[in-house]
């Protein structure tokens, strides 16, 4: 298991490389500002989705 820094770190790297630094920025504190419950937004959000649906989102995101 990864650290929580190691996390962060992977997560900003990632959002630097899929948005540039500057739209990195701006989402990092836009979420920060806002109370944000991750749970709560990830609830129904694939809900109409098979779990081969769901895998088959996931392969596509690592190429």
């Amino acid at each position: 298991m990864i650290t929580d820094t190691e996390i962060k770190l992977k997560g900003i790297h990632l959002l630097s490389e899929y948005l540039g630094d500057v739209e990195a920025e701006r989402f990092i504190s836009l979420i920060q500002r806002e109370p944000f419950d991750y749970t709560k937004w990830r609830q129904g959000l694939d809900e109409n989705l098979s779990i081969e649906d769901i895998s088959h989102k996931a392969m596509l995101l690592r190429k």
